[in-house]
């Protein structure tokens, strides 16, 4: 009986171990409740834009303020008592025709957002109705030879982001598509490296309204056309041209750089020229390549406003002045929405770039 209560006491202090063992290795697993990440992750940065959300609101509060205390003076100075109280009360009762046009609202921002996407969403109907209106009409036309009909109304604000991706996207392909083979180019000989430098330091500085003017030049001289697809080509060079300084000139530092124990290798081999470029060269060479680019799809995004704007681009910078020019109540809502969105599409272009950087760089941890 007491061998019995023993080997019992036993088992019971070996399971003990074992759920004790258990039970430390869980603990170990089970990340640690750290109230000082969440609040450097979560708290603080919500905390700042409510901070943010806060001032531009008392901002635009004290602005509104000031411009109906100087609508309400002018009135009294220009016509009297009578009209400045009727002005006084036009601006409380929030009637369109009279309200200060100043900084808006963070909740007139919102209104305008919504009603740009109301606005969509019409306009996309329309469009709709019009392509199954003149189906038939445009496949008799087709069949004839004929360009067939298309939809020529406005487009949406959404369309003019579309737009706005498509150009930048299409001049980010041109500035890859220049810069990194005259990069390789220059960055295999010093000789070349000196001979091209002065031009990479004359032309890296030039405005993009310049760069606009002279493809604007060359564009029209050899397409005699003024139409869109001429301003959408005018556009997307553009940005290529002036955003792609950044690659060429860290493609020929990558490829300069490359460790001559790689080169020794690839003599040693005997890889022909292209093969040592496209194996030993190249792959050296990918995380400045990377960085280049990532600077370049972010300075092509930044000018494309000012080029659109210029070019009569149907895009974001076409949206803002036209905005800009009709003064109606809620265009200053509509210019601060369409600064939020140019500034989140291009963060969100340079995460995709920095993730594809990470992704080919031979150091692992994110770079910033």
């Amino acid at each position: 009986m007491k061998q019995s209560v023993t080997v019992t006491k036993t088992n019971d202090l070996k399971l003990g171990g074992v759920l004790k063992a258990t039970l430390y290795k869980f603990k170990l697993k089970t990340p640690k409740f750290d109230i000082k990440t969440i609040l450097k992750k979560v708290l603080i940065p919500t905390l700042s834009i409510l901070v943010f959300i806060g001032l531009w609101y008392a901002g635009s509060k004290a602005l509104f303020n000031t411009e109906a205390n100087y609508k309400i003076e002018k009135a009294l100075a220009d016509q009297g008592k009578e009209a400045a109280d009727a002005m006084a009360t036009c601006i409380a009762s929030g009637d369109v025709s009279c309200q200060p046009n100043t900084l808006p609202s963070p909740a007139q921002v919102w209104e305008s957002f919504k009603t740009l996407i109301k606005d969509h969403q019409v306009i996309s109907a329309d469009k709709l109705a019009f392509k199954e209106k003149t189906a038939v009409l445009n496949e008799k036309r087709i069949a004839q030879g004929k360009d067939p009909i298309t939809y020529t109304g406005r487009p949406s604000f959404v369309d003019q982001i579309f737009t706005s991706l498509k150009t930048v996207f299409a001049g980010f392909l041109l500035a890859l598509l220049i810069a990194v083979p005259i990069g390789i180019i220059i960055g295999l000989s010093e000789t070349l490296r000196n001979s091209f430098n002065w031009l990479i330091q004359i032309f890296k500085p030039v405005s993009p309204v310049v760069w606009l003017l002279l493809v604007f030049m060359i564009v029209k001289t050899m397409t005699k056309d003024s139409n869109q697809d001429s301003a959408f080509i005018i556009s997307f060079i553009s940005v290529g041209l002036c955003s792609m300084w950044a690659t060429l000139v860290n493609t020929a530092m990558g490829v300069s750089s490359v460790d001559k124990d790689y080169i020794n290798v690839a003599k040693v081999l005997k890889l022909g020229p292209l093969q040592k470029v496209f194996k030993v060269i190249l792959p050296s060479s990918l995380p400045l390549i990377f960085t280049g680019l990532r600077i370049t799809l972010s300075v092509a995004w930044m000018v494309l406003i000012a080029i659109e704007l210029l070019a009569q681009s149907p895009g974001l910078g076409s949206f803002v002045w036209e905005e800009f020019q009709n003064g109606a109540i809620d265009s200053n809502s509509k210019i601060i929405v369409a600064m939020f969105i140019i500034g989140i599409i291009g963060f969100l272009l340079d995460r995709i770039m920095l993730t594809i950087q990470n992704m080919v760089s031979f150091n692992k941890n994110e770079i910033a």
